[in-house]
């Protein structure tokens, strides 16, 4: 099993460290990539389903950015404590037809000692937008690292 730095507990330099890094993998739509990320265990709940290990990650990521085209995603961190962080996030895509929408959503995260995510459990909220409505495409600049996200 390969460590992902920064490792809990977190602290104010490294919390915003480990969204940044997820926020960047997630961007690259590779679900092999991504799925490294989680422990061979690891459970989620996404919405109403329920996800466990890492084959089923795969499955469920393939299976998400056929259906969400041109996905790209902003996340902020909310807060920590030890191996835990509560994050905001916000990421834009289109469906076959061409309908554009923003996805508004909160997670909880809990991570092992060697800084693979255990636990995540998310809520999402899916808003039909125009595409002229856009604001987030493709990777964000560093300097636009931590930059807050408007709540809609």
């Amino acid at each position: 099993m390969a460590a992902r730095p920064p490792f809990p507990p977190f602290d104010e330099q490294t919390a915003p460290q480990k969204v940044q890094a997820a926020e960047d993998a997630w961007n690259t739509r590779d679900p092999e990539r991504v799925a490294l990320a989680y422990t061979e265990d690891s459970v989620w709940r996404n919405r109403d389903r329920l996800i466990t290990g890492r084959e089923q990650i795969v499955a469920f990521l393939t299976e998400k950015w056929a259906r969400e085209l041109d996905y790209a995603l902003r996340k902020s961190l909310w807060g920590f404590r030890g191996n835990r962080m509560a994050v905001r996030f916000q990421y834009e895509s289109h469906d076959a037809a061409g309908q554009w929408w923003r996805s508004y959503g909160n997670e909880l995260w809990e991570f092992t000692a060697e800084g693979l995510m255990s636990r995540r459990e998310a809520s999402i909220n899916d808003v039909a937008i125009a595409e002229a409505d856009r604001r987030i495409f493709g990777l964000r600049a560093a300097a636009e690292h931590g930059a807050p996200l408007p709540v809609f």
